[in-house]
């Protein structure tokens, strides 16, 4: 089923004739960011408190929960390279965001369900746990195709290259991560407490309610949206790309004269094309220029891709062992009253909230006048920033797990606020790193293969989580074996987190210094980028 519509900036809806009027802009994009306040108090309805389940309710250990928490996380992060593929050759954004949207709700409800059944004896136990994995892989399935498309659908509603929709794109990736900031934290301190003091199926069953909500949202907008050109017109993005490698390879031992065709494609290479990559240049003899071009646009993004890796496995430990931290910890707040350990994730989402509209409004206009790019800093400078704050996340971490081992030894609970710190400058990470790199792999890649490109973004958090799972099961064994406890042992008063986070910190020092030495040779495809 085609996408009809024409040049003009008209209404383009699957199927039908073009309407004339003004689509999308910053009136579809705002729907699009209470459509992503729904999502985003589903998902986190249920993820920020997962451990807390696994180690309750279904009696896993800390370790084997971190591990699977990891691993699921993993998946959620990873699957968006599947589903952007399916998106950008064959779907279509807007249907993979409605097919996604069903499978999701499909999961979040067998979730809430899975939380009534019984658990009397082993098998009825077993059942249990089936059930809640099986739930929750389908979550993983559905947000794996929704979030990506969601995000560069949002995206396409400004139209166009130009400075002024090059500023709003910024402001929108900027917004939509405040919107889903505000939900965050609604979900955690509304979901957390009845999840854990009233009903687990009730605290599943309410991200469900709110998934809903979102996809009905979503089809609310449908005659108002921006619907671009999103499958690759003559061949399927993929297949290009693909192709010239493939050409690159098979004439990878010719000379240059050799392959010069009677157009003499390849000697305008040198002059047209980017200077990055010039091997692939050798499949000019039976590829467009633009084919061998987005094939180096994607090319030079990994080394940007994977010095951002151990980034993402510092963030996923504010939902594993900070949250488990939390627990061991003094957590009353007034006789009789505790604060659930994963509330205290809250505080991400508050300096998010906080320091978002400051960036957007204060810090950006500030910086432009200085550096005079419209961003007030690149994109790569913006990654940066929020990889350093990770790691001095993990050294305040370090130090404050160190004290609350400290005092256990006297028998002194510390109180859960001093994890806040942490918490707080991995938020403002958030607002540098993760909202740069929607920014960035949306921005970078043929506009073909936006899905694909923010799938490649979402999946530095899945290698990330998949690494943070190996990981702690290597650390697991080795000091267990070597040692008289394990690092991440049941008892934290015996364990030893402050040395895995200053691993951490250190890992992320070298891959930071990585990150510097790529981004510094980057070359940005846009003019609009500077």
């Amino acid at each position: 089923m085609a996408l009809a519509g024409d040049e003009l900036g008209n209404t383009l809806l699957p199927g039908k004739p073009a309407v004339r009027c003004s689509p999308g802009g910053w009136k579809s994009a705002r729907l699009i960011i209470f459509v992503e306040m729904a999502e985003q108090f589903a998902f986190y309805g249920i993820s920020s408190n997962l451990i807390t389940y696994l180690t309750g309710p279904l009696g896993e250990s800390t370790a084997a929960a971190a591990v699977n928490i990891n691993a699921w996380s993993g998946t959620v992060s990873f699957l968006p390279l599947l589903w952007g593929f399916v998106a950008d050759s064959f779907l279509g954004r807007f249907r993979t965001i409605v097919i996604a949207s069903l499978l999701y709700i499909l999961g979040l409800g067998l979730l809430s369900f899975s939380a009534m059944v019984p658990s009397p004896s082993q098998d009825s136990n077993q059942l249990q746990v089936t059930l809640v994995f099986v739930s929750l892989y389908l979550i993983a399935l559905g947000q794996g195709g929704y979030t990506p498309c969601l995000k560069v659908f949002g995206a396409d509603q400004f139209v166009g290259n130009d400075l002024e929709k090059s500023k709003a794109k910024s402001s929108f990736f900027n917004w939509l991560t405040f919107g889903g900031s505000v939900s965050i934290l609604l979900t955690r301190l509304v979901s957390n407490y009845i999840q854990e003091d009233l009903s687990w199926s009730l605290g599943f069953g309410i991200p469900g309610a709110s998934m809903l909500l979102a996809l009905l949202l979503f089809l609310l907008g449908t005659k108002s949206y921006r619907f671009t050109s999103e499958r690759g017109g003559k061949k399927n993005p993929f297949a290009r790309i693909n192709r010239v490698f493939m050409e690159a390879i098979k004439n990878r031992r010719q000379r240059d004269l050799d392959i010069a065709n009677p157009n003499e494609t390849f000697l305008l290479l040198a002059h047209q094309g980017s200077k990055q990559f010039r091997f692939l240049d050798r499949a000019a003899i039976s590829c467009e220029l633009a084919e061998i071009e987005e094939a180096k646009a994607l090319l030079k993004l990994v080394p940007i891709w994977i010095s951002c890796l151990v980034y993402a496995v510092v963030c996923a430990q504010p939902y594993t062992f900070f949250t488990k931290q939390g627990s061991t910890m003094n957590r009353s707040i007034s006789p009789g009253l505790l604060v659930p350990a994963a509330t205290l994730q809250c505080v991400i989402s508050i300096m998010m909230v906080i320091f978002i509209p400051i960036y957007d409004r204060l810090l950006v206009p500030i910086v432009r006048s200085l550096t005079q790019n419209h961003l007030g800093i690149t994109m790569l400078q913006r990654i940066g920033t929020g990889i350093f704050l990770s790691i001095l996340a993990m050294v305040v971490a370090a130090l404050v797990e160190t004290k609350r081992l400290q005092t256990a030894q006297d028998d002194v609970m510390i109180s859960v606020w001093w994890l806040a710190p942490q918490y707080a400058i991995v938020g403002i990470s958030y607002v540098f790193t993760l909202i740069g790199l929607h920014e960035f792999f949306y921005d970078q890649v043929p506009s073909e293969l936006r899905s694909i490109g923010m799938a490649l973004n979402l999946s530095i958090f899945g290698v990330g989580h998949f690494l943070s799972s190996f990981m702690i099961s290597v650390i697991d064994k080795v000091t267990s074996q070597s040692c008289q406890t394990s690092w991440f042992d049941n008892d934290l008063n015996k364990a030893h987190l402050d040395y895995f986070y200053w691993l951490l910190a250190f890992v992320s020092s070298i891959c930071f210094a990585s990150y510097l030495w790529f981004a510094k040779s980057y070359v940005y495809n846009r003019p609009t980028t500077f």
